[in-house]
């Protein structure tokens, strides 16, 4: 076993240093911004140096550049690429006519091909077409909505109001995040699967195995060598062996899951897969090992969009909004101004579209902390961006919806407030904001089907909880010193670092509304 490692590694050596001859003479030097670099190793000492904050470090070269874009350059120059926060730029990727240079491509793929398969958020080309066609036209539907809608509304009512009832009873601390991502578990199991998830005996294993999944495949992304993480798979050696675990795990439990819908009749059902399974009967697959491949990876889609998305998010907004006491008490007088009938306790459909102010909040945390904060692309051929960056064919192209969100040529000179009034015209209303400067839920084509829905429940879950409850975290919420160095994970999704511990008060009431 030793001497196969020693031949391996001296193998991979050896085919490092023809790969870094043959780029040298095959790449001439760019004019790129290329910030602490240095030759041969490229932006490896940095990045190891940074790699606690980051999403931080990237701003930071970002933000010293004329263009808003930096060249990184990675050990041997084995991968290269380019990283922007500029919003002409990130226009030219994700817009015709140039969306079809810019594709997932094999660096994104292979990195995320365990976990996501050919799901849509990994696939290019007809396998992505096909997808999104069925999705846009499900997303569409009145009948989806209001789905979602009653599921949202029997979660909060059932489950999430008495979990937080008993923990401010108890006088309890608890993780704010936690409590958000189960709920967001058992949201998109009902919408997504039509499934209870505590059926499942084994979904508390799916989610801790899915967090560690994600986090790997992030590690693998800021590996200074990919060759380094792909020697471990291939050795089944480490986070490799434990990230194997864990998909075998997800695996289970997605497999499990259409198993469930295939013993009942998916024909009267509103849930998500369901539809899906309709429409995989009209399609043409190799065997029925394919089509159950392709339902496991629109699953495992599923899960990511609407388990972590909308968590990450609120988990985010409610450590902001108790840094900043006005914008708590703007955003509760606005609840207070609607009526309720005395037969409801939750908001409709058209009150929660009506909440301008609460809309903007929720934008402007979305802004701070994006819940994908990194997305990357590969170029098909050579390109040059609007600012001048040169692109080269095989090289990844990177764009930062988390340093978009911190640029001051962007957003002003006050870019680290939480300000919601940014988003808000002068009659108070929520103002038309160019999407490719605030790129949170993508842009063109690829745009986020989900993002009205994903509003909706956001505005559902903060309007259920502020009406009754104050929530107070631990460490104070967010303050200027906290906001230079945010506690994220480094995951593909902007986690808080260590939960959100909170305690909560309920609020004094008057006439049915809290005070």
């Amino acid at each position: 076993m030793l001497e196969f490692i020693s031949l391996t590694f001296i193998s991979s050596l050896l085919i490092s240093i023809f790969i870094f001859f043959f780029f040298f003479k095959s790449h001439p030097a760019t004019k790129n911004p290329c910030p602490e670099s240095h030759p041969v190793i490229g932006n490896v000492l940095s990045l190891l140096r940074n790699l606690h904050r980051f999403h931080d470090w990237i701003t930071d070269m970002i933000r010293h550049t004329p263009s808003l874009s930096i060249q990184v350059n990675s050990f041997l120059n084995i991968a290269n690429g380019v990283c922007t926060a500029n919003p002409d730029n990130i226009q030219h990727m994700l817009a015709s006519p140039n969306f079809s240079n810019y594709i997932k491509g094999s660096r994104f793929s292979d990195i995320l091909d365990e976990l996501l398969g050919d799901g849509i958020f990994n696939a290019d080309g007809q396998i992505w077409t096909l997808q999104r066609k069925i999705a846009s036209h499900e997303f569409s539907t009145n009948s989806l909505r209001l789905f979602v809608s009653e599921v949202v509304d029997s979660e909060i009512s059932d489950n999430l109001l008495p979990f937080l009832s008993r923990a401010e009873e108890e006088n309890r601390v608890f993780d704010l995040q936690s409590a958000l991502n189960k709920f967001g578990f058992r949201s998109i199991c009902r919408v997504g699967f039509g499934v209870d998830p505590e059926s499942f005996t084994r979904n508390l294993d799916f989610m801790g195995a899915f967090d560690y999944a994600v986090e790997n495949c992030f590690r693998r992304i800021t590996s200074p060598a990919p060759l380094f993480w792909k020697l471990k798979r291939f050795l089944n050696l480490g986070s490799e062996k434990r990230f194997r675990e864990s998909v075998n795990t997800i695996n289970d439990f997605a497999l499990g899951v259409i198993a469930s819908k295939e013993e009942s009749d998916n024909r009267n059902h509103q849930d998500l897969l369901a539809r899906f399974m309709v429409w995989s009967s009209t399609m043409e697959f190799e065997d029925e090992k394919q089509r159950r491949k392709f339902l496991r990876d629109i699953v495992i889609s599923f899960v990511l969009a609407g388990k972590d998305s909308t968590s990450t998010a609120l988990t985010w907004f409610f450590w902001l909004v108790a840094g900043n006491p006005r914008v708590a008490n703007l955003i509760h007088r606005e609840l207070s101004s609607l009526e309720l009938g005395q037969s409801r306790r939750r908001f409709g459909y058209e009150e929660l579209k009506g909440l301008d102010y609460l809309h903007a909040a929720l934008s402007e945390s979305m802004r701070l902390f994006p819940p994908v904060p990194l997305n990357s692309r590969l170029a098909v051929e050579d390109a040059v961006w609007p600012d001048g960056t040169q692109v080269r064919k095989g090289w990844f192209a990177d764009y930062s919806a988390y340093a978009v969100g911190r640029m001051e040529k962007v957003w002003g000179a006050d870019v680290l407030e939480f300000k919601p009034e940014r988003w808000l015209d002068g009659e108070g209303r929520c103002k038309p904001v160019d999407p490719f400067r605030y790129p949170v839920f993508h842009c063109g084509p690829r745009m986020c089907l989900g993002k009205e829905m994903a509003y909706m429940q956001m505005k559902a879950i903060v309007s259920a909880v502020m009406m009754e409850f104050q929530v107070l975290p631990v460490d104070g919420g967010a303050s200027p010193e906290r906001m230079m160095n945010p506690p994220y994970v480094l995951s593909l999704l902007l986690r808080m670092r260590g939960g959100l511990p909170v305690v909560i008060k309920r609020r004094r009431m008057r006439n049915g509304i809290g005070m």
